[in-house]
């Protein structure tokens, strides 16, 4: 039985550059989960579907479940963690939590990776275009309204910022 080759893998997580050994066909959701410890990083269906695993790599969404560990060597990542701290916590994670848009907690990490992408690029999103952006992250237990309210009022707030700033 031979043994895999692993290769080195270094990657900019949330600001922190870190290294481990990978092996070809190893995901980054894997790499991230098992042997970086962002455990943040949910794996719901492993298949790509539910969004569970979206991460922002070079400040675009991936599921991480079908981005291979090795398509992230020397890039960033942005987890969920690194959107905001419980010090300092990002307008969306304000407005998911003020608006009861968490419920079991699992697609809100996914949720809001792809919302702070939408944000991002477009800080005035209608409320199709915040539909679309949350498109591939499937929630069983809110029924979305309470999702889109909260993006809705952290686009608000994030326009504010940038009006006060002027």
């Amino acid at each position: 039985m031979s043994k895999t080759k692993l290769y080195p893998l270094k990657i900019n997580i949330n600001g922190v550059w870190k290294k481990a050994k990978v092996a070809p066909e190893e995901s980054l959701l894997k790499v991230l989960r098992e042997k970086l410890g962002h455990t943040e990083v949910k794996e719901g269906c492993g298949k790509g579907d539910c969004g569970a695993c979206a991460v922002l790599l070079n400040g675009k969404p991936v599921n991480a479940c079908l981005t291979l560990a090795l398509q992230a060597d020397q890039q960033k990542v942005v987890t969920v963690k690194g959107i905001g701290t419980p010090d300092r916590p990002h307008p969306l994670q304000e407005s998911f939590v003020k608006r009861g848009a968490i419920q079991c907690g699992f697609c809100t990490a996914g949720m809001l990776v792809s919302a702070k992408n939408l944000l991002d690029e477009n800080p005035n999103p209608s409320r199709d275009e915040i539909k679309k952006a949350i498109s591939g992250n499937l929630c069983r237990c809110t029924g979305y309204k309470k999702i889109i309210e909260a993006i809705e009022e952290a686009a608000q707030k994030i326009r504010q910022t940038i009006y006060d700033k002027r």
